[in-house]
């Protein structure tokens, strides 16, 4: 059963700037909370994944929300961890920038050029890139301007899917869905051909879990920061989800049995704040079902 959405009137934003105008201020959104939101740390996890002939170590980075908080100094030490950890595979989850409409990928795309994996480096797009890549403002011509910076992106090194996907191993097929509020996601067409491989689907926003056309092996998620601002004993707030605490964060379920993981993301939305929700880079170790 749904839990309730949150008031309209009560976004991350607005809860962020009613702390900061308390005296909670002074303490977790105050030094502390810039603190916080700059270091993050390596969250290790393993799971079985039915249809898999051997091992995938897979780096899960998502919500980078570079240009207004996030600069390439702290990009790079994301992608040189994510580096060190000698990943097979590395996905990306979305909201790759967060700054004014129309803004140019280059400087980020700099640092992300430099991931390495053998099996590639595959994402999709968030809500945040398509304000920040101006869908609003191009208008009629978004289709090529999305096309343009679809091949700017595989210039990088990395594959946006776009209700699309690949097989990266005879034994594994990767799938990705365009965003869910501002795109139109299409899981079935992201999977169609998947056959008996093993599937991974990334979805940058974790609401698509209950929509599900039929059973994956593993739905990968960012979006929600894990509500970015949590307090003792009450949990986050608010978690930008119509199925508020949900699909918060870590392992959750969707459709047909689906496990899902929903990363707390690397950036921050809203004010540069966190507490007690440390920015993660997910490494995921995949074993034979």
């Amino acid at each position: 059963m749904s839990t309730a959405s949150p008031s309209p009137h009560l976004t991350r934003r607005r809860l962020l700037r009613g702390l900061l105008g308390g005296g909670l201020a002074a303490g977790a959104l105050g030094g502390a909370g810039w603190a916080q939101a700059a270091r993050f740390g390596t969250v290790r996890e393993s799971r079985r994944l039915p249809g898999l002939q051997a091992p995938l170590r897979v780096a899960f980075l998502t919500d980078l929300h570079y240009g207004l908080y996030v600069f390439a100094g702290r990009v790079r030490a994301w992608v040189d961890a994510a580096n060190a950890a000698r990943p097979d595979l590395i996905l990306l989850g979305g909201d790759f920038l967060d700054t004014r409409a129309g803004a140019d990928p280059a400087p980020l795309l700099t640092e992300l050029a430099r991931l390495r994996a053998p099996l590639g480096v595959y994402g999709v797009w968030g809500n945040h890139d398509y304000g920040s890549f101006g869908q609003e403002e191009v208008g009629q011509d978004w289709p090529a301007h999305r096309q343009n910076l679809t091949a700017a992106f595989a210039r990088a090194g990395i594959a946006v899917l776009r209700n699309t996907g690949q097989a990266v191993r005879p034994d594994l097929w990767v799938g990705g869905v365009d965003d869910f509020i501002c795109g139109q996601p299409d899981a079935a067409a992201a999977l169609s051909g998947a056959g008996e491989r093993a599937t991974l689907l990334l979805s940058h926003n974790p609401d698509l879990l209950p929509e599900l056309p039929g059973p994956v092996g593993l739905v990968l998620c960012g979006h929600t920061h894990g509500g970015q601002i949590r307090l003792p004993l009450l949990g986050a707030p608010v978690v930008p989800s119509r199925y508020g605490q949900r699909y918060a964060m870590g392992w959750v379920t969707g459709a047909y049995g689906t496990p899902a993981y929903v990363s707390r993301g690397l950036g921050t939305s809203g004010l540069p704040f966190r507490n007690l929700c440390e920015p993660e880079l997910t490494l995921l170790t995949l074993l034979p079902g």
